[in-house]
């Protein structure tokens, strides 16, 4: 039996072996100096072939091919999985500078030969090469020496993208560091402030080795420090500052053994500065007028727009979603505006983010969750959006737009509890009456003149002073009324108690009728809105735990939250609990109408 489950895993191997793709990868310098020493390796996942290596015209072959094998095989959830790699390297050395072009080299297996890439590498002319090792210390002694100016044999720049761009769009900055000589860590980096910028990081691998990079005819060991997004947020020229480096250098403290060489050396850390040169960038702003309603967004984005339900009862909230996706300064988008019904109550979208900063600029989507809840029934729409951004792809300000939706909301439970729900009010045909014309009285009757007017009396200019008097005090109230009324929360939180009153009403009437299920249901309406208005707490985010901490930072007492946790757990127990008494239910009842009353008196708006 063990030999027949072996078989099978090792034909498993094997099948999937053979499955997978032969892959002949080559790991190179692109760039080295004359006469300098390197290796140069082919990878290929798959054993048994022949390797054949290209002709190294222009190169010096020192030794090679070492080969090297390893193998991994792994069983994951029944399933095997087998890694093989074989590994070819050849030491070379460079001869002349110029720029060499190495053919591919092939893998023969199972009669099917596979090809690596062309190797290209340019050779520069003879000079110092510094080590690529940069270990990960920050810290060393040394002395302090003046900062380093670029195209010396050590320094750092700051280099942009673009130099000349629209107000809001993308700048791809980049911290690289370039040396010559033996670095042993980085001690310090102080970045610019990036002043009249809307700065984020892209994230950046930590340096722990350089590259060799052609500058100018010399080779630098070069490593990109990190990378920033910048967003200018003002038009003309703006200077961007120096970035300032302490590397730690590793220097030798006397001369060279002329028999040993280094190898009885001493070597001391010294640190030294670097600055990059000042950069200057030229913002324009966008071309015309700013249009009206103009979101803020410069970049490429679609817009999209979805309603969670097409019906809903009274008083039930509506998930309204626009999503803004594409690539731009999309942390800067605004919310979409809503033009909605009186009759719909709406609160502040809540945002979510979903972006990723990478080289090539911002991308991702931004999410406004907006809550509408019809406070009356019948047909509601939400008209289309409209959304304006600028397009840096054809330079003009483009508007995007979603379509209409639409939903009804039904009468639900509420309108049973004494909430009253409005609907479409009933109309009656139009009756023609017949008597709209009247005939002119031929006899006026007996006319007489007063002998005083009421003009020339002096109770008329008292009665006229009183009556301004009366307009400006009944007009100044009915401002104070407006304004009052003008801010939703504030007429929330006032009414709080009052409705609060209408649903324990209610739940008395239950009581008294035996209908403890109803009862118990009304009880919790009557102490959830009551919070949900009295503390400001939207419908979607009301819990037991946002509003214990919103009642302690009101200063309520411990008593009554834990009188709260009380009336809660025990309506919700009893509302599947059918052994509830009504002495039970008549102390639950007194237990929040208590709650309401200490908490109305505890917090003073």
């Amino acid at each position: 039996m063990k030999r027949f489950i072996s078989y099978h895993i090792f034909l498993i191997a094997v099948l999937t072996l053979n499955a997978q793709d032969v892959v002949l990868e080559t790991e190179y310098p692109s760039v080295v100096e004359a006469g300098q020493q390197f290796s140069l390796s082919w990878n290929v996942n798959a054993g048994g072939g022949q390797f054949s290596a290209p002709s190294f015209e222009g190169f010096y072959k020192l030794m090679g091919p070492q080969t090297s094998y390893s193998s991994s095989t792994q069983f994951i959830n029944g399933k095997v999985t087998q890694q093989t790699t074989n590994s070819y390297t050849y030491y070379l050395q460079a001869l002349e500078a110029g720029s060499f072009v190495l053919p591919p080299a092939s893998y023969t297996v199972k009669n099917k030969t596979y090809y690596s890439d062309s190797i290209r590498i340019e050779i520069v002319g003879s000079g110092a090469v510094q080590q690529n090792a940069l270990p990960g210390a920050n810290t060393g002694t040394g002395t302090r020496t003046p900062p380093e100016p670029a195209g010396s044999e050590l320094y750092v720049d700051l280099t942009l993208n673009r130099r000349e761009v629209y107000i809001g769009e993308h700048i791809t900055a980049t911290v690289k560091i370039y040396t010559r000589v033996d670095l042993s860590g980085i001690n310090e980096i102080k970045y610019p402030s990036f002043t009249g910028f809307l700065k984020s990081d892209i994230e950046t691998p930590p340096l722990t080795q350089l590259k060799q990079e052609n500058v100018n005819g010399t080779i630098y060991g070069t490593g990109v420090i990190q990378n920033f997004l910048l967003y200018p947020q003002v038009t003309g020229e703006i200077t961007i500052d120096p970035v300032q480096i302490s590397v730690l250098v590793r220097q030798k403290s006397a001369e060279t053994d002329p028999f040993f060489g280094d190898f009885f050396s001493n070597f001391q850390t010294v640190q030294r500065a670097v600055v990059s040169p000042i950069v200057k960038v030229n913002v324009k702003p966008l071309p015309g007028p700013k249009p009206s309603g103009f979101s803020g967004v410069v970049g490429k984005i679609d817009l999209k727009a979805t309603l969670s339900k097409d019906s809903v009862n009274v008083n039930d909230a509506v998930n309204f979603k626009v999503t803004i996706s594409g690539s731009g300064n999309l942390k800067l988008a605004e919310a979409p505006r809503l033009t909605l019904s009186p009759d719909i109550e709406v609160y502040d979208p809540k945002v979510s983010d979903n972006i990723k900063n990478t080289l090539a600029g911002t991308s991702g989507s931004r999410i406004f969750d907006y809550i509408l809840i019809p406070r009356h029934y019948g047909d509601f729409k939400v008209p289309a959006i409209t959304y304006l951004f600028f397009n840096t792809s054809s330079g003009k300000f483009e508007t995007l737009s979603t379509d209409e939706y639409s939903f009804y909301a039904r009468r639900g439970a509420e309108t049973a509890s004494g909430i009253t729900v409005y609907g479409t009010v009933s109309r009656e045909d139009v009756r023609y009456v017949g008597q709209d014309i009247r005939f002119i009285k031929p006899n006026p009757g007996k006319l007489s003149r007063p002998a005083d007017l009421i003009i020339t009396k002096r109770t008329f200019y008292s009665i006229y002073a009183i009556a301004l008097l009366i307009f400006l005090i009944v007009l100044f109230i009915r401002r104070e009324h407006i304004r009052r009324n003008a801010d939703i929360t504030a007429v929330r939180n006032r009414k709080a108690g009052k409705m609060a009153g209408r649903r324990l009403r209610e739940a008395s009437v239950c009581l008294k009728k035996g209908e403890m299920d109803r009862f118990h249901e009304e009880i919790l309406k009557a102490v959830w809105g009551y919070l949900s208005d009295k503390l400001n707490i939207p419908a979607a985010e009301l819990n037991r735990s946002s509003v214990v901490t919103v009642l302690k930072e009101k200063g309520v007492s411990e008593d009554d939250i834990a009188s709260l946790s009380g009336i809660l757990d025990n309506c919700e127990y009893a509302r599947y609990s059918p052994s509830a008494s009504g002495t039970e239910a008549s102390a639950i009842y007194d237990s929040a109408s208590g709650l309401i009353r200490s908490v109305e008196n505890s917090i003073v708006r």
